[in-house]
C-alpha cells in the first residue's frame, strides 16, 4: 500500500483525514470500536467511500500504526550525542508514544516491529545508525534493535493493558492501587519477600514507580548491549 498510486480524492475525503479520524476513534474507544461503518460515521461520510483510498480495516491499521510512529523524533544519522543516551531516549520516546495510544501495544505485541511504513522504517533505521557509529558489528547491530524494541514493547504493552483496566473502572490510578494496596498486604502477609512491597510505597505516585521500574530495566539491557562492544563475535 505504502507504493500503491492513491487513487483521485474525492471532494472534502482524503487519505490522510480518514487515518486522523482513525486515530481519535482508536484513542477514544479502542480496536473493538473501529470499523469502517463506525469511521464513515465519525467523518459524515459513507463507508463505501473509504474503501477508494484504503482497502480493508487491516490495511487501515497499518496505516494508523504507521501515522503514530511519525510521532518519534528519531535523527536518520548518528550525531554528537553518545550512543547510549541517544537510545535511551528513543526507548523512553518509544514507551511514551505506546502509553498514549494504548491501543497500539496488541497491534505492535502480535507483529513485534515488523512494519515497513515510511516512519517506522526511519525509526529502526535512526536506531540502526546508533548502532552502528557505537561500534556493534553489521551483523549484530540487527540483533541489538531488536533486543532493545523488544523489551520497551514488552513493558510498555503489559503498562497499556494495566491502565486500560484502570480507565474501565472509573478510578484514577492512585485510587486504583489504593484499593488493591489492603488486599495485596493480606495475600502477601505469609511471604515474606512481598512484605513491605505496595505499601513500603503508598507515598509514592504509581506512576512515578513505573517510570523507575521501566527505567532501571532500560538500563539493564543497554548495561548488557554496552558489554558486547569489543566482545569477540
Amino acid at each position: 500500500m505504502w507504493t500503491r498510486p492513491r487513487r483521485p480524492q474525492r471532494k472534502h475525503l482524503t487519505r490522510e483525514q480518514i487515518v486522523t479520524a482513525a486515530i481519535e476513534l482508536l484513542d477514544a474507544q479502542g480496536v473493538a470500536a473501529l470499523s469502517m461503518r463506525n469511521l464513515g460515521t465519525r467523518l459524515d461520510a459513507a463507508a463505501t467511500s473509504l474503501y477508494r483510498h484504503v482497502a480493508n480495516k487491516d490495511e487501515l491499521i497499518e496505516l494508523v500504526v504507521d501515522e503514530v510512529f511519525g510521532e518519534l523524533d528519531v535523527p536518520a544519522t548518528a550525531d554528537a550525542t553518545p550512543w547510549r543516551e541517544a537510545v535511551a531516549r528513543t526507548a523512553t520516546d518509544l514507551r511514551e508514544m505506546t502509553l498514549r495510544h494504548p491501543w497500539i501495544a496488541p497491534e505492535l505485541g502480535q507483529v513485534g516491529l515488523v512494519h515497513i511504513g515510511p516512519n517506522a522504517m526511519r525509526m529502526s533505521s535512526g536506531l540502526l545508525a546508533r548502532f552502528e557509529a557505537a561500534g556493534f558489528p553489521a551483523k549484530e547491530k540487527d540483533q541489538a534493535v531488536g533486543t532493545l524494541t523488544a523489551y520497551v514493547i514488552g513493558i510498555a504493552t503489559s503498562e497499556a493493558a494495566y491502565l486500560s483496566l484502570i480507565t474501565r473502572s472509573g478510578k484514577t490510578e492512585q485510587q486504583w492501587v489504593a484499593d488493591l494496596r489492603p488486599a495485596f498486604d493480606e495475600a502477601a502477609r505469609n511471604h515474606s519477600g512481598f512484605r513491605g512491597g505496595t505499601s513500603a510505597h503508598q507515598a509514592t505516585h504509581p506512576r512515578q514507580i513505573r517510570d523507575a521500574d521501566f527505567a532501571y530495566g532500560l538500563d539493564r539491557v543497554l548495561d548488557g548491549l554496552t558489554a558486547r562492544l569489543g566482545a569477540p563475535s
